[in-house]
């Protein structure tokens, strides 16, 4: 017994060592899918993007709906006064023979009245019910593409925001390397200056560049946080680690993934932003919804044919001048029913100029953002296709600057070279690295924004700017 509570113990123990190790092993790193996913179930333009999505989908069933038949029953209870009067009437009756010239009067005072009425329509030829009826699947079409959009959007802006963190982070990182390398050159200029081996102006230089640099760090510390937060907002991670940029690899970053797939040639691109893009698509949309709101006030869309059924009972009862009395009408309706309106005091022609006017200028607006939505296309491959060959140069701009930086740094220790000479190359080697980490972002960024131009922005384009991602482990 005492040997079995003891392996219990030690099997308990052991668990509760490997559930420990396990909870303060620290979070893996996100990758760029990894807070593309969670934006999707956090980012709150996102939710609204869908409530309207599946608003939109209502639309067509409404639209379905204009020509079904309709069914409607009416009741109506009240106090009314009732007087009927007529003359001249022949009465007969069995045994009483007939009579002429008879007169029949009925009087209700304060008599309850009661109505009911169950009637059911099918229109036939209403132009209006048409044009309401495309405008609806019209509507739902829209708010489809409008959706696609939300979608290419919110991986734009969660690559955006994920990149800006990326960003603001080697930034901190660089000035705090550098505010180490240039806090050890003013030590060493004030050390060198006590031995007598430089001038006093090298500890001043030393010392404002060292200032000048701290100024640089809280700044980027409270743009790192800023980053952070619009991440969290949009994803509801706070403060995550990121993967970070691979380093190795040719000028489209290649990775874990391998290289990027070369851009096709503009035209393609542009042919398929004139026929793809959703914002442009939903614009087009939108004109011909329009359209249909000038057709409802044409002539010939004036007249409208229904097949009515009506069953009806009115009845009053009370008590009058002649004494109680009650009176009851059943009515039943089965026919066609023809609508014309005649004249409308000039509304429906003025309505419909109005409606022509506004499809005119929806119009103009879809063939404006047309070209818009061209000059951005043809903005984001130029910068693509520049982007790789600037990359190439600032890359070989920071070999080269860190090769001056080390050669500094040698001929700053054999007396060849100044402090302020040595803060120059540090300062640049620094700007060095990080211009060529905004080319390398900006030159995804405009990958990703080509594609959503394209209407072909989805996760297999995000999967590829993910490969240029590695773990923030791995050699960068």
């Amino acid at each position: 017994m005492r040997l079995r509570r003891t392996a219990i113990g030690l099997a308990a123990n052991c668990l509760a060592a490997g559930w420990l190790a396990f909870a303060t092993q620290p979070a893996s790193a996100i990758d760029l899918l990894d807070a593309w996913r969670a934006a999707e179930q956090h980012d709150l333009e996102y939710s609204a993007a869908r409530s309207a999505r599946e608003a939109g989908a209502a639309r067509r069933e409404q639209g379905a709906s204009l020509w079904r038949p309709s069914l409607q029953f009416s009741g109506t209870v009240g106090v009314a006064n009732g007087d009927t009067a007529t003359s001249g009437a022949q009465f007969t009756a069995p045994g009483l023979g007939s009579s002429n010239g008879v007169d029949f009067n009925t009087s209700i005072n304060g008599g309850t009245a009661t109505r009911w009425a169950l009637q059911a329509r099918q229109p036939l030829l209403n132009r209006e019910r048409d044009a309401n009826k495309r405008q609806l699947e019209l509507s739902a079409d829209m708010a489809e593409l409008e959706w696609a959009e939300a979608q290419q959007s919110l991986m734009l802006r969660t690559a955006q925001r994920y990149f800006d963190v990326l960003l603001a982070a080697e930034t901190l990182r660089v000035l705090e390397r550098q505010q180490l390398a240039v806090e050890r050159a003013w030590v060493e200029a004030k050390d060198r200056f006590r031995l007598g081996d430089v001038p006093i102006t090298d500890t001043h230089e030393a010392a404002a560049r060292a200032e000048a640099v701290r100024a640089q760090v809280l700044a980027a510390q409270t743009q790192l946080q800023l980053a952070q937060a619009a991440l969290a907002d949009m994803t509801g991670l706070v403060a995550p680690e990121l993967n970070t940029l691979a380093r190795q690899g040719d000028v489209n970053g290649e990775a874990k993934g391998g290289a990027l797939p070369p851009a096709p040639a503009l035209a393609e691109w542009l042919a398929e932003a004139k026929t793809r893009n959703p914002k442009l698509r939903a614009q087009l949309v939108g004109a011909d919804v329009a359209t249909q709101e000038a057709a409802k006030y044409d002539a010939l869309a004036s007249a409208t044919l229904d097949v009515v059924a009506e069953v009806a009972q009115d009845r009053l009862s009370g008590s009058g001048d002649y004494g109680d009395a009650s009176n009851r009408q059943n009515n039943a309706l089965i026919g066609l029913q023809l609508t014309v309106p005649l004249y409308s005091g000039g509304f429906r022609g003025a309505r419909q100029t109005e409606a022509q006017r506004l499809a005119e200028k929806a119009v103009t607006e879809a063939d404006r953002g047309a070209q818009q939505i061209a000059l951005q296309t043809r903005a984001a491959w130029l910068g693509l296709t520049v982007g790789a060959g600037r990359v190439a140069a600032l890359d070989e701009a920071l070999k080269a600057s860190l090769a001056r930086l080390d050669a500094t740094h040698v001929g700053r220790k054999a007396g060849d070279r100044t402090t302020l000479e040595l803060l120059g190359a540090e300062n640049d080697a620094a700007a060095a690295e990080l211009a060529l980490l905004q080319a390398r972002i900006t030159l995804l960024l405009d990958r990703l924004r080509l594609a959503a131009l394209a209407g072909r922005l989805d996760e297999t384009q995000l999967t590829q700017v993910n490969s240029t991602l590695a773990s923030p482990a791995a050699p960068r």
